[in-house]
């Protein structure tokens, strides 16, 4: 699993975390409302999770998959 797919998830993280934060946490993010950092660190942590999740089970599938054959 470490073909790249933690770092690929990383940065697949960093781009989705960042312009969710931008939406959910705009007001927070800019100064007039109190920063939740428990929201802001799932927001990256998240897309990071399925990221890693969707790439490890279609290596995974692969690699059964040429097993079969």
């Amino acid at each position: 699993m470490s073909d790249g797919i933690p770092r690929r998830s990383f940065f697949a993280a960093l781009v989705v975390g960042t312009v969710l934060n931008l939406i959910n946490q705009g007001d927070a993010l800019f100064g007039t409302m109190a920063v939740n950092w428990f929201k802001i660190t799932l927001t990256y942590f998240v897309p990071y999770a399925v990221s890693t999740y969707d790439a490890a089970s279609v290596r995974i599938r692969q690699v059964a998959s040429a097993e079969r054959i």
